[in-house]
C-alpha cells in the first residue's frame, strides 16, 4: 500500500498513478499528448502500472474492454483531450453495451489556459457523458488520488462502467496529491424475488425458454442452467452478442437468437413463456420495413426475473432449488466432435470446420467475423473447451483491440481473432501493439473484398433498385486491400490463404508461433 505522506511532496499525476495501483488498477492502454505528459513522467517515478502504446485511441479503449471481460477488472485508458476521447469513442460505446468496466484518464488544458479558447479546447465532459456512467474532472491536486478512487470504484459497479476522468495538467504538476485508500466494491443488486413464483411456474416444457446473457454465461452458471434444462424441459438461449460465452466439451451449450430477423423470429415463435436472467427481451438490430422491431411470438409471456447488473448467481440458483433441479444433471452438455477436414475454395461453412478442427484448449476467441462468422457456432461447439467474445455495442473495429486487452489479461492463452476485412481497416493500427509487446495473437481476416453485410443489409431494408453507384459504396477492391503487406510493415509475420487445407495449415501455424500472426482469408 502507498503511504499518503510521501516525500518529496507528490504532484496530482504521482498521486493518480498511486492511487489507480492502490485501487487495483495496474493496466493502462495509452496514447497521450502534451497535456499527459506528467502522468507518463510519473509512471517512471512509480511503479507497479503497466503501460501499452498504442497507435490509435480506439484501440485504447477496445484494448481495455477486452482487459475487462477476461481479467474482471478495468484496466484504463490514456486519452489526449475532446480530440483523443473522441476517437476512442466507438468501441467506448462497445465496452459500455458489453458491461466493461473501464476508467478513461483524459488530459485537459491547464485550468487557467481553457478560457483562451486553444485550438484543442473542447466540451471534454460533454463527449464523455454519452458513453459514459460516471464523469468527472479533478481541479485540485490534492483531489486527484480521491477522484481516481472514485473512478475505479464506478468502473467495478456490476456488470461493469465506464468512468471517465478528465485531468487538467496543471492539477497533474501541481504538488500537494494524496493518495487515497481503494473504495470497496459494491455486492449486486438483488434480483426481483417478486418474479420468482412466476419465472418458476413458466419454466415448463418445450415452449419456455430460459434467456440468458452477462454472467449467466460463465461456466458454473451454464450448469445451473443446463440442470433447470433437463429438470423443466424448458429450452435455453443466449442473446446474439455475448461479452463473454465458456463454450466447448464438457461445458452446457448454448445457441444465440439468430441475427437475422426472419430467423430471430422463426426461432423465437415456439415460446409462450419467456425467463430472462442477465438478458433483454429480444429485439432487432435494426427496423425493416415491413417486419416486427419486437422478434418475440405475440402474446408470449416475459418474465424479466434478473437484470444483467443484479444478482444473476442467486437468482438462478433459486431457480434451480424451485423447480427441484438442484440434483438433476445438467442437460445439452457439450460432446467432442471434430468436423471432417474440408476441402476447396474458401467459403463459410468450410471455414467454420476449419475453428472446428484447430481451436485449442483454453483459448480466448474474439469473433468480428460479422456476415462470415454466422455460421461458426455449430460447427464449434464439439471444439476443447474456450471463451468466445462478441462485439455487443455493434460499432466496427472492436476485433483486433479487444484480442490486445484478452492477450494482455491472459498471457497464458491462446487468443484467436477472427475479423471481416472491413472492420479491421477500422483499427488495423492493433497489429502495431501487438507486435511490439509481443501478444500471442493469432489473426484472421477474411478478405471478401467488400461490405457484404451491407450488400444483404441493402435488400433487407427494400431497396431493389441498387446501381453501380450503390454497390461500389459497399466494394473494398479499388484498390485490393493488401493485409499481409500491411502486417509485415508492423512487424506481424503474416500469410495468405485461399482454400481449407492451407487455411488450417496457417492457423495450426499462427497458434504454434509466439507472438502475432496474421492470416488473410480470401473469399
Amino acid at each position: 500500500m502507498s503511504d499518503a505522506t510521501d516525500t518529496p511532496p507528490m504532484n496530482g499525476a504521482e498521486s493518480l498513478v498511486k492511487s489507480l495501483l492502490d485501487s487495483g488498477l495496474d493496466t493502462c492502454f495509452t496514447n497521450p499528448g502534451t497535456s499527459e505528459m506528467h502522468f507518463v513522467a510519473a509512471l517512471d517515478h512509480v511503479p507497479g502500472m503497466r503501460s501499452i502504446l498504442v497507435l490509435q485511441e480506439g484501440v485504447a479503449t477496445g484494448a481495455a474492454d477486452g482487459y475487462f471481460r477476461l481479467a474482471g477488472k478495468p484496466a484504463c485508458t490514456l486519452l489526449h483531450l475532446g480530440p483523443g476521447l473522441a476517437n476512442g469513442l466507438s468501441n467506448l460505446h462497445n465496452a459500455k453495451k458489453a458491461g466493461s468496466g473501464v476508467v478513461n484518464i483524459v488530459g485537459e488544458h491547464a485550468v487557467s489556459h481553457i478560457k483562451l479558447d486553444a485550438p484543442l479546447t473542447s466540451d471534454i465532459e460533454g463527449i464523455a457523458r454519452p458513453v459514459s456512467h460516471w464523469v468527472h474532472t479533478s481541479l485540485s491536486a490534492t483531489h486527484v488520488g480521491a477522484d481516481a478512487a472514485k473512478a475505479v470504484h464506478a468502473a467495478n459497479i456490476a456488470p461493469g462502467q465506464v468512468a471517465t476522468l478528465m485531468l487538467p495538467s496543471d492539477t497533474a504538476w501541481n504538488e500537494g496529491g494524496e493518495v487515497a485508500a481503494a473504495i470497496p466494491v459494491d455486492p449486486r443488486p438483488a434480483f426481483d424475488a417478486s418474479a420468482l413464483e412466476d419465472a418458476i411456474a413458466a419454466l415448463s416444457g418445450p415452449d419456455s425458454l430460459l434467456l440468458l446473457g452477462g454472467a449467466a454465461l460463465a461456466e458454473d452458471m451454464l450448469v445451473i442452467a443446463g440442470r433447470i434444462a433437463a429438470k423443466t424441459g424448458c429450452k435455453l438461449l443466449s442473446e446474439w452478442s455475448n461479452a463473454r460465452l465458456e463454450r466447448g466439451v464438457g461445458r452446457v451449450a448454448i445457441d444465440r437468437v439468430p441475427y437475422p430477423i426472419d430467423q430471430a423470429l422463426e426461432a423465437l415463435k415456439p415460446y409462450k413463456r419467456i425467463v430472462l436472467v442477465g438478458a433483454r427481451a429480444p429485439i432487432g438490430f435494426f427496423a425493416y420495413p415491413g417486419k416486427p422491431a419486437i422478434l418475440t411470438a405475440d402474446g408470449a409471456n416475459i418474465i424479466d426475473l434478473c437484470k444483467t447488473s443484479q444478482d444473476i448467481a442467486s437468482a438462478l440458483t433459486a431457480i434451480c432449488d424451485g423447480t427441484g433441479a438442484t440434483d438433476t444433471a445438467p442437460a445439452h452438455v457439450a460432446q467432442s466432435v471434430t468436423p471432417d477436414k474440408p476441402t476447396g475454395p474458401l467459403d463459410p461453412g468450410g471455414i467454420a470446420d476449419v475453428l472446428g478442427r484447430t481451436i485449442p484448449e483454453d483459448a480466448i476467441v474474439v469473433d468480428e467475423a460479422i456476415t462470415t462468422g454466422r455460421s461458426f457456432f455449430p460447427a464449434t461447439a464439439g471444439a476443447p473447451k474456450h471463451t468466445w467474445l462478441n462485439n455487443c455495442g455493434g460499432s466496427i473495429g472492436y476485433g483486433m483491440p479487444v484480442a490486445i486487452g484478452a492477450a494482455v489479461a491472459c498471457p497464458d492463452r491462446k487468443v484467436l481473432a477472427l475479423v471481416g476485412d472491413g472492420s479491421a481497416m477500422y483499427t488495423v493500427q492493433a497489429l502495431w501493439t501487438m507486435a511490439r509487446e509481443g501478444l500471442d495473437v493469432t489473426i484472421v481476416i477474411f478478405a471478401n473484398r467488400v461490405y457484404k453485410i451491407l450488400r444483404g443489409e441493402l435488400t433487407n431494408v427494400g431497396v431493389t433498385n441498387a446501381g453501380p453507384k450503390a454497390m461500389d459504396m459497399l466494394s473494398l477492391d479499388q484498390p485490393t486491400l493488401k493485409f499481409v503487406e500491411m502486417a509485415q510493415s508492423m512487424g506481424v509475420e503474416a500469410t495468405q490463404v485461399s482454400d481449407c487445407a492451407a487455411l488450417e495449415l496457417a492457423i495450426e501455424t499462427g497458434l504454434a508461433t509466439k507472438g502475432p500472426y496474421l492470416i488473410e482469408a480470401v473469399l
